[in-house]
């Protein structure tokens, strides 16, 4: 009952603020123009669409928020009025009340806030839709003073959240039973991994664990910054990190005028996402500009800076290496290699045509080889791909749905930043040598070097269990076999009592036939 009210509440927003319309309106045929014109008779539309539409998806709560987010990013695909009015979804969505923040925080660590911080800055500094941020000065244990930045939780969010994927869960179940390619796209499967990653979000603990784990890994690359954690001020509704300083990354001009090579920052950011990929299999999956600054610090100029890690992706070894394999693969314009490794991971059926595969995968892909990023839409690439796995009754893979949309992000951030950029000419090298490493010495090495105990104890060992395999001896099937023999026995007996009866009930049949036709002849 309560999805049927959220679905209602959901037809009624977008009845309040005429999504109707904008939908209606957005296609190119005359009488849809019409017909949206007249569903909007009675309704107070005066806002521009982009106003709209952003206020209605902070109407229906985090999840919407989320999706408008994603789609500020993509400035190809929307309207520059409606990506602008997006684009404030970013890190300015409504905060709410900062005395409920304070009663978290205290509620969070049983002390006043005046006790926990020397000061705080009650105006929150940022509002995103699952929680807000406010500065602060912390003294730590040893004395001494840091700047810090508080996250604080949004009130109630677990209820909302609930709801909304539970009414998705339904639409999906739907999907998969009326569309008949519901089976093929998982949609249940889907919305169970976006359940997950938001559930996590809902944990801040797991946040700052997750930014830990990313600092550690980043800490030798040299160009991203992630805050440290303050780990005796985490609670799962509260985080307490550095305080980091720089100029978000849509603020282009003011990045220019301070000297910061735009190029290649673009350049940087596809190798660290790569690099987190493929070499960590642990990725920073909410990448939009709302989440990224650039340091102007001397120490640490033209850096990124990475905030907000509520959900990362991981891959496994055998996803890394397939997707890799893909990757090189598309780059060396090798389409038949894409499509035998389509088969060997089972992703179409085994009975499919690898050269009729390969002819519809390049038929996609060709044509955007050797073009700036500005000509190419990562969007249209997916949807004729998306065409395509149709035809090929291609499985989706819901693991790697988080890397999907984050590579979109990857592409709308470096659209922004520098549409000249050559995505492929930038991977490329970076696969190559990730390549490389996995099937060369040193990647032999590691795998001797991470088994080196297991098999340190297992050698000295191998003498004595060979001596006792020797030793042992044979082991007597003879009563099984027996065993074996007497139930075939039985079952042949059984099967010739069906036989025979089956024979005799014919042959009745038979027999009354005969006699009804001599008594009637």
């Amino acid at each position: 009952m309560s999805r049927f009210y959220r679905g209602a509440f959901i037809v009624l927003v977008a009845l309040r603020y005429g999504l109707d319309e904008l939908i209606l309106t957005s296609f190119q045929k005359p009488w849809l123009h019409a017909l949206a014109r007249i569903v909007s008779v009675g309704r107070k539309l005066d806002a521009p669409r982009g106003q709209r539409l952003r206020e209605a998806l902070e109407r229906l709560g985090p999840i919407f928020v989320k999706f408008g987010q994603v789609l500020s990013t993509r400035r190809d695909l929307l309207p520059a009025d409606i990506a602008d009015e997006l684009a404030w979804l970013q890190d300015r969505v409504p905060p709410f009340d900062s005395r409920v923040a304070i009663a978290t925080i205290e509620r969070a660590f049983h002390r006043p806030v005046n006790e926990i911080f020397e000061q705080f800055d009650e105006v929150p500094i940022a509002s995103a839709s699952i929680a807000q941020v406010h500065f602060a000065r912390l003294r730590k244990s040893d004395g001494s003073m840091r700047d810090v930045a508080v996250k604080v939780l949004r009130p109630g969010m677990r209820g909302v959240i609930e709801k909304d994927l539970a009414l998705m869960a339904m639409m999906a179940g739907w999907v998969e039973k009326l569309s008949p390619d519901g089976k093929r796209l998982k949609p249940r499967e889907v919305v169970g991994e976006f359940d997950k990653y938001l559930h996590d979000e809902l944990d801040l603990v797991r946040e700052a664990a997750n930014a830990a784990q990313l600092r550690r890994n980043m800490s030798q690359l040299d160009l991203v910054l992630i805050p440290e954690m303050f780990w005796d001020f985490c609670h799962p509704e509260v985080i307490v990190m550095e305080r980091m300083n720089g100029v978000p990354i849509a603020q282009l001009d003011r990045l220019r005028a301070a000297g910061v090579d735009v190029p290649k920052l673009a350049r940087d950011g596809v190798t660290i996402f790569f690099t987190q990929v493929f070499r960590d299999g642990f990725f920073h999956a909410d990448m939009h500009p709302g989440n990224i600054q650039v340091s102007l610090a001397p120490a640490t100029f033209g850096r990124y800076i990475s905030l907000d890690f509520g959900i990362v992706g991981t891959l496994t070894e055998v996803d890394k290496e397939y997707l890799a394999q893909n990757f090189a693969a598309f780059f060396r314009r090798d389409y038949k290699r894409v499509a035998e490794l389509h088969l060997e991971s089972g992703w179409v059926p085994p009975g499919t045509r690898v050269d009729e595969l390969e002819a519809a995968i390049r038929t996609v892909c060709e044509p955007y080889f050797d073009r700036p990023l500005k000509e190419i839409s990562l969007g249209m690439v997916l949807m004729r791909l998306f065409q395509t796995s149709r035809r090929f009754h291609v499985e989706i893979q819901p693991q790697l749905v988080l890397l999907q949309k984050t590579l979109l992000n990857i592409e709308g951030l470096g659209r922004q930043l520098d549409p000249d950029l050559d995505l492929w000419a930038t991977a490329k090298p970076f696969l190559e040598k990730w390549m490389i490493d996995q099937l060369g010495p040193k990647k032999l090495l590691q795998q001797l070097r991470a088994e080196a105990p297991r098999l340190a104890k297992l050698l000295p060992q191998l003498p004595r269990l060979m001596h006792d395999y020797l030793e042992r001896e044979p082991v007597d099937h003879r009563r099984e076999l027996l065993e074996l023999l007497a139930a075939q026995k039985r079952t042949n007996k059984l099967l010739q009592a069906i036989i025979y009866g089956g024979m005799g009930f014919v042959l009745g049949l038979i027999a009354m036939q005969v006699l009804v036709r001599v008594k009637l002849f």
